[in-house]
């Protein structure tokens, strides 16, 4: 479990392609409100 304030890294496989570049920002939302947030670090092929 992560709790505010702190910092985490991770990686995800999303389900739909975007355009994505590292150093874009991004937000994480769940049931209308968001519950993350952060900058894309690396892109994974």
């Amino acid at each position: 479990m992560v709790m505010p304030g702190d910092h985490v890294t991770f990686t995800v496989e999303l389900i739909h392609g975007i355009a994505m570049e590292q150093g874009t920002k991004f937000s994480i939302r769940e049931g209308g409100r968001t519950v993350g947030a952060g900058t894309v670090a690396e892109i994974l092929h």
